[in-house]
């Protein structure tokens, strides 16, 4: 079995080498190739792939086509994620996912129990594909903590921003000068404020819109609307509006923290109590077993 497996990972390793090894090579093609007609074409297909819409038989197959729970979910994830997918891909390569990795293990096992087509090593094409289908259905949980860990970065980065609007209170400058000056204090939604820096100026509502889009959080969501609040008329009211929403989002910081805090004292607490049984199993226990032999010995 174990020479098996050791078959079956160099064999594997293999074949990613030498495709990345040929995928390496046919790029260098493309990017370094003396003929310049037909690397534009390159190009110019790789472009019209990357626009390509999801084929509709593809997400019909697969029941991804119609407006479901299901797909409000993913839709919700992938925005707080900041992944850019379309959802009904997502779902629909999902479903996929999960009938091809059940259907081969399924497969494997009647082949192994039935003894027509011999398989070494099938348990571990079981399990290979039990796992990929565990994986994939709870994936949203994945996604939950990953959409979680972003909205926290997002809402210290809008922190720092407003902080720094907050500080140009008063200022002559243009409000898009006092964002591009902010600009550096950003890191996770740089790409994101750079594109609506540079869409200001042909529409600044749009950009906004947009913006608020790509973030995809409810942070963002009160941060677009106190930046236009301020662009339609810069007030008193809008900077005191400002400040509210940092000290919220300060709470709100504190109040994640002290929930992480409180998960890590759960798992400390759950791995500070495995020494203390191996204690009672190894030192305490054979003392029990020897006193209840003894109580045993004296009440015949």
């Amino acid at each position: 079995m174990i020479a098996d497996y050791g078959a079956f990972l160099f064999a594997s390793t293999g074949w990613i080498t030498q495709f990345a090894v040929a995928f390496a090579g046919f790029a260098a093609i493309l990017r370094f190739s003396v003929f310049r007609p037909s690397l534009g074409r390159w190009r110019i297909s790789r472009r019209g792939w990357r626009t390509r819409e999801v084929p509709a038989w593809f997400l019909k197959l697969w029941l991804a086509e119609r407006e479901s729970a299901a797909l409000q979910e993913r839709r919700v994830l992938l925005s707080g994620c900041g992944l850019r997918i379309d959802p009904r891909f997502y779902l629909a390569c999902r479903r996929m996912s999960v009938f091809v990795s059940v259907t081969i293990s399924v497969l494997a096992w009647g082949f192994h129990e039935t003894g027509v087509v011999p398989l070494p090593g099938v348990w571990k094409g079981i399990l290979a594909g039990a796992g990929v289908a565990g994986a994939v259905l709870f994936d949203g949980a994945a996604l939950n903590a990953l959409r979680h860990y972003r909205t926290d970065r997002i809402r210290r980065e809008l922190i720092a921003v407003s902080s720094q609007l907050l500080y140009y209170t008063g200022s002559r400058l243009h409000l898009h000068g006092k964002l591009l000056r902010c600009l550096p204090l950003t890191r996770i939604i740089r790409s994101e404020m750079s594109l609506m820096l540079n869409e200001w100026y042909h529409d600044p509502d749009r950009a906004l819109r947009i913006f608020k889009e790509r973030l995809g959080t409810d942070e963002a969501y009160g941060f677009t609307e106190s930046i236009r609040s301020l662009r339609l008329h810069e007030s008193e009211e809008v900077y005191e509006l400002l400040r509210e929403m940092v000290r919220e989002y300060k709470a709100k910081i504190d109040l994640a923290r002290e929930g992480r805090k409180e998960t890590a004292s759960y798992v400390l607490f759950v791995l500070a109590g495995i020494p203390i049984l191996y204690t009672f199993q190894i030192f305490l226990y054979p003392w029990v077993q020897e006193a209840a032999r003894l109580f045993d010995a004296l009440n015949p």
